[in-house]
């Protein structure tokens, strides 16, 4: 007798240890085995750059989590190696593959129309509603609305500096970083310029183009080139460390991107805001473990947390920073606040009342589609990859050969 419910003990722990990892992996939200999926990611760069350790940490955490296995590639060029690594990936089982950077999108629909029975799923790309290729999806996030949050941080603290006589010159001075004149990065930098115009009226912004994603060197040169021209504070759409250092070292105040740069800048981090590819990771691993078809294009928002910000540096930032940006993402939120709304700017002094953008890209980047109704331009609707590409007054660029 006390050898059987010795046994009875044993089996019912064994049994509980199997339900618990039965549990904890191999399943999608939606309860569907996530055993049978296989997904290979392709990154432009690796860990180096905060843009792909970005998708790379959301990929590890939304694998590991349902149990799925994975391929990681990364330093894969925007060329015809992406397209070589979408077929790599192929050949060793996996029925999805994902690369992260907008030149990859020519390969990756090569790829699509060379292996039917695979999902291709891109971010950043324009072409899946146009290609109209079943297994060629793309994906975005509304990301403006995390760029808007990180200025509303950066124009109290501009706020702040201004009320000690700590300016550089007579109005606030932002600086900006930007790799490419790409309505992405034009989209970035103006919804961060629009955050903190709407607590710091009279803020003005500067921005240098680098001509790379990545470039640690060319980044840092910018920032510190926009920081001599006399800004207060420094932020980017560029992929490495450059200019949150350059900041450092100048004790410069900076916003970065895509994760929080505390560690090595502790007296001038003051915010992040970045995608969470996580939840469109799980997403579309549910739909192929479901047998069900992913959406041609997926904008994520604040209300998937896709759209999150970084815990706030309280060492760098304004008095009340946390308070004011929990107030406006609740209004993001909740349609009360619109990143372009256009009573908020002007373009040649004039307020916007219409506008066409090449939302239905081709190679004359002809503009296709009305974007301006009921006050506000619709970011990221039709498509989602952004195409917000207004040059709106209180920025000045001082280089456009990018």
């Amino acid at each position: 007798m006390k050898f059987s419910k010795k046994l009875l003990a044993v089996l019912l722990s064994v049994l509980l240890v199997a339900a618990v990892f039965a549990g904890c992996s191999g399943k999608t939200d939606n309860g569907d085995d996530s055993s049978k999926v296989k997904i290979g990611f392709i990154c432009l760069h690796d860990e180096n750059s905060t843009y792909d350790l970005n998708f790379i940490n959301g990929a590890k955490a939304a694998c590991e989590e349902l149990g799925v296995e994975y391929v990681l590639k990364t330093n894969i060029p925007e060329g015809s190696e992406c397209y070589d690594a979408a077929a790599d990936c192929v050949d060793q089982g996996c029925n999805i593959v994902f690369a992260d950077s907008f030149g990859h999108e020519d390969f990756m629909i090569q790829a699509a129309k060379e292996f039917p029975e695979v999902q291709f799923c891109h971010a950043t790309g324009t072409k899946a509603h146009t290609e109209n290729l079943a297994n060629y999806h793309n994906a975005f996030a509304s990301i403006y609305e995390g760029r808007y949050l990180a200025g509303v941080a950066a124009g109290l603290k501009l706020n702040e500096m201004k009320e000690a006589g700590d300016l550089n010159g007579d109005v606030p001075k932002m600086g900006y970083v930007g790799a490419y004149t790409y309505a992405e990065v034009i989209s970035g930098y103006t919804s961060f310029y629009l955050g903190a115009k709407s607590v710091c009226p009279d803020v003005v912004m500067d921005v240098q183009f680098t001509g790379s994603w990545y470039d640690e060197t060319a980044e840092k040169e910018a920032a510190t080139a926009l920081i001599e021209g006399g800004a207060d504070l420094i932020s980017q759409h560029a992929d490495s460390m450059g200019a949150p250092t350059a900041c450092e070292t100048r004790g410069v105040p900076d916003v970065s991107y895509n994760g929080s740069t505390v560690d090595a800048c502790p007296t001038t981090f003051i915010v992040s805001s970045r995608i969470d590819w996580a939840p469109y990771f799980k997403y579309i691993i549910g739909q192929v473990a479901d047998g069900q078809a992913i959406d041609t294009d997926w904008t994520g928002t604040i209300d998937t947390a896709s759209v999150v910000l970084t815990e706030v540096n309280e060492q760098a930032a304004a008095e009340g920073t946390q308070a004011k940006l929990d107030e406006v993402k609740a209004q993001l939120k909740a349609g009360e606040v619109h990143v372009f709304d256009t009573a908020n700017f002007t373009v040649g002094g004039e307020t916007l009342t219409s506008y066409q953008a090449d939302v239905d890209t081709d190679e004359a980047f002809t503009p296709d589609t009305e974007v301006v109704a009921d006050g506000y331009f619709h970011e990221s609707e039709f498509r989602s990859a952004p195409y917000f590409d207004v040059r709106i007054d209180g920025i000045t660029l001082l280089n456009e050969q990018f």
